[in-house]
């Protein structure tokens, strides 16, 4: 991991990871913080969230611009890769994006699904297959797998307090909003 950290102008590798609920989002965020430490622009999007911006951009005639605008950040983070299908049109300027950055800037990427899934997502195997070619041209594969961390602590809070759901009365904190249950 400390290597990893070691983000640098001329790096152009690409990280994905697997599994969900192991903390693949808190290592991109924490990749992402040391590199804006050391002065570099990063951006993070979730891939369903960038393919929607890509998508407004380019009916509103400003794609060119929000391309622009993301081949210029050192570090791209694009969370979630398969949680959501990408439509055909989402999916290729999602495509472009990433080959736009290929050898240029480095790209994370997190994914629950593994590589041979990621057809079902852009719904194009030629597309997959070129999109995978420049993914893992320089790649460091981080495989996060284990229990979920939510499962695991939604498990230890039942083991607490074995009471079903309907017994235990429940407020929400009025400054955070968080669900807190009372005894």
């Amino acid at each position: 991991m400390d290597r990893r950290s070691d983000f640098q102008e001329s790096d152009t590798r690409h990280y994905v990871a697997v599994s969900s609920g192991t903390g693949k989002t808190h290592v991109c965020l924490a990749l992402g913080l040391a590199a804006c430490q050391r002065g570099f622009p990063v951006s993070f999007f979730t891939a369903a969230g960038l393919v929607h911006q890509l998508m407004e951009a380019r009916d509103e005639r400003r794609l060119l611009k929000l391309q622009a605008q993301l081949a210029a950040v050192k570090l791209l983070i694009v969370d979630e890769l398969g949680y959501v299908p990408l439509s055909q049109t989402g999916a290729e300027l999602l495509f472009e994006i990433f080959s736009q950055r290929h050898e240029r800037g480095s790209t994370i990427v997190t994914s629950n699904l593994p590589f041979e899934e990621w057809t079902s997502v852009f719904g194009n195997q030629r597309l997959t297959g070129a999109l995978l070619d420049r993914l893992t041209h320089h790649v460091h594969i981080l495989e996060l797998n284990g229990e979920s961390y939510r499962l695991k602590q939604s498990k230890a809070r039942r083991r607490r307090d074995p009471r079903p759901p309907d017994e235990v009365a429940a407020a929400a904190d009025p400054e955070t909003g968080e669900i807190i249950r009372a005894s």
